[in-house]
């Protein structure tokens, strides 16, 4: 009877640490994903800038407001010291801040 007793422990133990890092991992995974789709929200006005395909740039309430977002986000990752979120975020700056000096100095 004890036996029985400690396996459904044991599985109720790692059931729940199961949950709780699937939580985790989503959360941290949906995370990334929304660094993902900000950068990429603002990447495609810039490409059809630069090549000429419009003669509009993105508005600059929505630029301000995605680079906000991001800046707020690239905090929280410094702060939880989340290396991927780090990088990801400090490439995409970096990537649309060469888009936007290429647009300026061409």
């Amino acid at each position: 009877m004890t036996l029985k007793f400690s396996l459904l422990r044991f599985y109720a133990a790692v059931k729940k640490h199961l949950l709780d890092q699937l939580k985790t991992i989503t959360a941290d995974g949906l995370l990334w994903i929304t660094a993902i789709v900000l950068h990429a929200s603002t990447v495609p006005n810039l490409v059809a800038y630069i090549s000429a395909l419009t003669d509009k740039p993105a508005p600059f309430d929505l630029v301000l407001f995605v680079w906000s977002a991001l800046a707020i986000l690239f905090a929280r990752a410094v702060l939880l010291k989340d290396l991927l979120n780090i990088i990801t975020i400090g490439a995409g700056f970096m990537l649309q801040a060469g888009l936007l000096g290429f647009i300026l100095f061409r």
